[in-house]
């Protein structure tokens, strides 16, 4: 889905670079690889996508310690969350938008990577969709289905729910793979990536792209807005219920357990609510555009412009939950201060030992 506006920058990248390709008239080797490595990270600006990538691990590695005073099950549920977002910051922004187009005429210009990337590009923005997907149906049952909750919500669910997940979003990108041919061959080597024309314009393509986009659209936000929908009707009601219950029985006392599920409330509608502002412009841009964005070269259109800065949500809803996390838990708050303050310690130890 909005990978494929990755996948079709991707094939439309590669004018830019052509004149750039057509002078490797072989492979570089690994001397002339480094060498350019070396010359492109002297001019790679400071990128903040480096500090939201450092945001990530360290959210991986704060609910991997478990001190955060939530469930296993939540927990693991964030953590899928976040290694998802830590893959596409990795694969979509620092590889694919900062090192390709610095590291010129390197294996990163060959076709085979190319078209490997693109598949790639795919399958990590949709499994960072299915993962947030997850967690809402997760909340929902837990909150809404006691009876299910048992049996639901458990590490084990998740355990085997994940890679299906995963092995059916491979299966579904094949047709990714056979979409775009080299550029150019030089010796024989083959550089760069242009779409496939024929095989764009066929129906079998063509129906792909459409159910690609009818899914994103439909399905995914289907999903998060019917579960939400779901659990604020049910939420409310029982709140309803529960300070008419109280107020009967023992005046305004305090409830904790409205407590708890309140602040669990307000981290999924947090999550829902920046997924939804941060997914969906470039979801309704691909359903509206489709096939045209493939071959479309005119990039002051508004269909273009549109793909693109949807293209710049999408990255930067890989980098939210980690405040998100921040802002709605205190415990997390607490244990993200503990590691920021962990090197500064851990040096006045070493200097003591030292003494």
């Amino acid at each position: 889905m909005e990978g494929y506006s990755g996948v079709q920058a991707s094939g439309t990248r590669q004018n830019n670079t052509k004149a750039q390709t057509r002078k490797a008239e072989k492979p570089r080797g690994v001397q002339g690889f480094c060498g350019s490595m070396l010359r492109g990270l002297s001019t790679w600006p400071t990128h903040p996508v480096f500090l939201f990538l450092a945001a990530n691990f360290l959210t991986i590695v704060i609910l991997s310690r478990g001190r955060c005073g939530l469930s296993k099950c939540i927990s693991a549920y964030m953590m899928t969350m976040a290694v998802a977002d830590f893959t596409v910051i990795v694969i979509n922004v620092i590889l694919y938008e900062i090192m390709i187009p610095r590291l010129l005429n390197t294996f990163l210009h060959h076709t085979n990577f190319l078209i490997a990337m693109m598949y790639v590009l795919a399958i990590t923005l949709e499994l960072s969709q299915w993962s947030t997907v997850a967690f809402t149906v997760d909340r929902y049952v837990a909150i809404c289905c006691q009876k299910l909750k048992p049996k639901y919500c458990r590490v084990k669910t998740l355990s085997i729910l994940a890679p299906i997940i995963l092995i059916l979003l491979c299966v579904e990108n094949i047709p990714l793979l056979f979409a775009f041919e080299p550029r150019q061959i030089i010796g024989t080597v083959s550089w760069g990536t242009r779409p496939i024309l024929d095989v764009l314009a066929s129906p079998a393509f063509v129906a792909f792209i459409r159910v690609k986009s009818i899914q994103s659209l439909f399905i995914v936000f289907g999903l998060m807005f019917l579960f939400n929908g779901l659990t604020i009707r049910h939420i409310l009601l029982v709140s309803k219920a529960r300070r008419a219950f109280r107020s009967y029985k023992s005046g305004n006392a305090h409830d904790r357990e409205m407590e708890s599920r309140k602040r669990s409330i307000v981290l999924l509608f947090s999550v829902s609510a920046s997924f939804t502002l941060l997914w969906l412009p470039v979801t309704v841009t691909y359903f509206i555009t489709s096939f045209t964005m493939y071959v479309n070269r005119d990039y002051f259109s508004p269909a273009q412009i549109a793909v693109h800065v949807g293209t710049l949500l999408v990255n930067l809803s890989s980098c939210t939950n980690t405040f998100i996390y921040a802002a709605t838990q205190s415990k997390f708050k607490e244990e993200l201060k503990t590691l920021k303050a962990f090197p500064c310690s851990f040096i006045m130890k070493l200097a003591r030992k030292k003494c």
